[in-house]
């Protein structure tokens, strides 16, 4: 079978995704890609998640093209594919629907460094406008407004996260959902102190060599 783990990783963290309370039902997505061969495995369109088996998680091409599974990718397969496309520094790619993020998305705000766990994503979570789903246009955008950064929020929709693993990726979507959620209940009650440039500059630092390399 081919990219047998990073299929398995698709699944495993598939099942994470609905038990961190990052998506419901089948929303969401996410990709694993093969720095051996460029391929990418990617989560089924329209499957439960905890019913999701290997065989079921598809196998693309770069450019796009069924390589290997029984199931239909993803409908959003474009833009994780443009994402590693912008980010060769890219193992793993999340899309969720969790809350807060999905909160914030639907207002059209971006999520400023309110609390320095926003360093997983970079500085701030930018938010682009509304796209359709499952378009080349929200594709080209959502990869486009990432830039140096792993999170990018999608204007009434929900939250695209990568990271050099899927790992990485998966823990990004979860600290940036937190992270959103404490600004949105901050200013429910008041206006937050924002950290600057210059206190979240070492945070990244910090970041860089954070957890086991």
């Amino acid at each position: 079978m081919l990219l047998a783990q990073e299929r398995a990783a698709v699944v495993r963290y598939g099942r994470k995704l609905v038990a961190a309370g990052l998506t419901a039902g089948t929303g969401g997505n996410l990709s694993c890609r093969s720095p051996e061969t460029g391929m990418v495995a990617i989560s089924p369109s329209g499957m439960d998640y905890g019913e999701i088996a290997e065989e079921d998680v598809a196998v693309l091409s770069p450019s796009g093209e069924v390589v290997e599974g029984r199931r239909k990718p993803s409908s959003e397969w474009a833009m994780h594919l443009e994402a590693y496309r912008v980010r060769s520094d890219a193992g793993g790619v999340v899309h969720t629907h969790s809350p807060f993020a999905t909160v914030l998305a639907c207002l059209g705000w971006e999520i400023p460094p309110v609390h320095y766990l926003v360093g997983f994503a970079g500085k701030r979570v930018p938010c682009i406008p509304y796209v359709l789903f499952g378009t080349d246009e929200l594709a080209r955008s959502a990869a486009s407004a990432l830039g140096e950064g792993n999170a990018v929020l999608l204007g009434n929709h929900g939250l695209l996260a990568v990271g050099p693993t899927l790992s990485r990726a998966f823990a990004t979507a979860e600290e940036i959902e937190f992270v959103a959620q404490v600004y949105y209940r901050t200013r429910c009650v008041g206006e937050p102190k924002v950290l600057s440039d210059g206190e979240m500059e070492p945070v990244l630092a910090k970041f860089a060599a954070y957890g086991q390399q």
